[in-house]
């Protein structure tokens, strides 16, 4: 047996075990709707923890089978807190557990490898924002899910925020008519950045705020409104401390001609409206963010009470010219998500995210940091 390639990224020590030597997930279509399918989660910092165990483990058809962490300490909480999953300490002790379903929240620089790899050894994969690095390395994992006869999907969790669904409602029911500005913001105040961000190469690692929070508006713009065929975009670093950007603004012309204005920044200490949007018949401004990920990293789970509701001084302002009017929230739910990978491995329904719709957005990321380098504005229709 060759020997392992050993990598360590982030302090997350991975041994990229070769494909052929390790036994592939079973491919019987009958066992797996038979019975739940077994999970491997990989990393079990915030994301692992908070975004994606607690809904592995409520989701019919789906077991938390195993979580890969080298951390010790983050051992001891996955035994706590879900006493019937192992753990496992790097990649090869992972697929040694023949996992039907590999889901990757890891640091942004280990997803294509990793999940690379599960595809190679038989699982079909979840793989976290960014889903990779480049949108070229997005349609690859695609290309090696499809030649193996298993399924690669992008996690977009923000898809099921309850602002979000609001938005859609009213844009659905005409209620905006036609949107032609459509202002989306997703600040956060981090005087301390991340330690990647950090690093020398944390540009090659896809490691700064377009690649963050920056994927999640994008993917919401996306959704809305379309194609896009125009980039312009504008990258700060305003911490002197790291060596990747910190601030973003983007704007995207749809090809429906719909103007997108996307902003994060990492600085912003009193936080503005969440959204703003104008159409031929009203708009909707939305001040703050969706409560779930709060009551997640406070230990609460989707059975918790009142988890997803918004209080109601927080609900969104619509107007027509005329009135204006509270907007009660929809009630955010990320469960969905997973209940999609279920059926979509389990049934052969189409999967919640696909990977063409996130490979079309780390293609307008592409274009940011081009027109950002250049000053220029990025035509896609020409790249």
């Amino acid at each position: 047996m060759r020997p392992a390639h050993v990598a360590d990224v982030f302090g997350l020590r991975l041994i990229l075990g070769h494909p052929a030597n390790i036994p592939r997930a079973s491919s019987n279509d009958t066992t797996v709707n038979a019975q739940a399918l077994n999970v491997g989660l990989i990393g079990y910092g915030l994301g692992g923890a908070t975004f994606h165990a607690p809904f592995i483990t409520r989701t019919p058809g789906l077991r938390l089978a195993t979580v890969m962490t080298s951390d010790p300490a983050r051992q001891a909480a996955v035994r706590a807190r879900y006493p019937d999953a192992g753990t496992a300490a790097n990649l090869d002790e992972l697929l040694a557990t023949h996992p039907d379903l590999v889901a990757i929240s890891s640091p942004n620089a280990t997803h294509y490898p990793l999940a690379k790899a599960a595809l190679e050894a038989g699982a079909h994969v979840v793989v976290d924002k960014p889903f990779a690095a480049t949108a070229a390395q997005a349609r690859e994992l695609g290309a090696i899910a499809a030649s193996v006869g298993r399924i690669a999907i992008p996690f977009q969790n923000r898809r099921w925020d309850g602002d979000y669904l609001t938005l859609r409602r009213l844009i659905d029911d005409g209620k905006l008519g036609d949107v032609h500005l459509f202002q989306s913001r997703f600040d956060r105040w981090r005087p301390i950045r991340k330690p990647g961000w950090c690093r020398p190469d944390a540009a090659a690692l896809a490691e700064d705020i377009v690649h963050d929070l920056g994927t999640h508006l994008i993917d919401q713009a996306l959704q809305l409104f379309g194609p896009v065929k125009r980039v312009y975009a504008e990258l700060r670093r305003i911490d002197s401390t790291i060596v990747t950007s910190d601030d973003m603004f983007i704007s995207l012309t749809h090809v429906n001609g719909v103007q997108s204005h996307l902003g994060s920044t990492m600085s912003a200490a009193i936080h503005g409206p969440r959204y703003n949007v104008l159409g031929t018949r009203g708009a909707y401004v939305k001040e703050g963010v969706d409560p779930q990920e709060t009551v997640l990293r406070a230990g609460g789970t989707p059975d918790s009470p009142g988890y997803g509701e918004e209080p109601e001084e927080l609900w969104g302002m619509y107007g027509n010219g005329e009135t204006q009017e509270r907007v009660r929230t929809v009630n955010g739910n990320y469960s969905p998500f997973y209940a999609g990978v279920a059926r979509a491995i389990q049934h052969g329904e189409a999967p919640p995210v696909t990977v063409e719709q996130v490979a079309e957005g780390l293609d307008v990321i592409g274009a940011a940091f081009e027109s950002a380098a250049t000053g220029r504005t990025v035509e896609l229709s020409a790249r």
